[in-house]
């Protein structure tokens, strides 16, 4: 599959201890912030042409946007393995949060088109399917979420996105699956969530 090139060869990672939001952040958490901070403020007519309400999940932020939240949030954005290894939910070696079925895929998440329990043209408010194995929800579709790594060694051009989004067919919803945007890239498929690090 030439997508999925990137994602390989698979390789074990260790971890410490964190906890991931169990939503993606939504509009009203992201206007929150702005409230507070003065951060630069998106065009809201557009932000709500893909993301309607407040319980939809925040767009067309950056990077540097996202880790402005972060920070004022107390958190952190996920590494790329962090993410990975969230998104599993517990399943080893399975493509998707839910398994391997392609077929119940539309009742997991909201990617291109309709059917079964994903109705939404764009994104669907956060929280609108089940929860994986770790609790989290969207964690395949909806928006693709920015992580903290680069893309390239010399770290200097591309971060990294995961998940896959709306406008994607099933295969980008793979949990090994990624892209690569240059930092200041801003799209009504781009969102987010944080971590924060440490042991119960």
């Amino acid at each position: 599959e030439p997508r999925m090139r990137d994602a390989r060869p698979v390789y074990q990672v260790e971890l410490d201890a964190f906890y991931m939001d169990t939503y993606e952040v939504s509009v009203e958490q992201y206007k929150k912030f702005l409230t507070e901070t003065g951060h630069r403020q998106p065009d809201w007519n557009t932000v709500h042409e893909y993301s309607p309400t407040d319980e939809h999940p925040i767009v067309f932020v950056s990077w540097n946007d996202t880790v402005a939240y972060a920070n004022w949030a107390g958190k952190r954005l996920p590494t790329e393995a962090e993410w990975e290894y969230a998104a599993r939910g517990g399943l080893v070696g399975k493509r998707y949060p839910w398994g391997d079925g392609e077929d119940v895929a539309r009742d997991h998440a909201n990617y291109n088109g309709v059917g079964g329990k994903d109705k939404w043209k764009y994104c669907a408010p956060v929280g609108s399917f089940e929860a994986n194995g770790y609790g989290l929800h969207d964690m395949a579709g909806n928006v693709w979420e920015w992580t903290q790594d680069w893309y390239d060694d010399n770290r200097t051009r591309y971060r990294l996105l995961r998940g896959g989004c709306w406008i994607n067919d099933i295969k980008a919803l793979s949990v090994a699956n990624r892209c690569s945007p240059a930092p200041y890239f801003r799209q009504s498929y781009i969102g987010f969530r944080c971590v924060v690090s440490g042991a119960p």
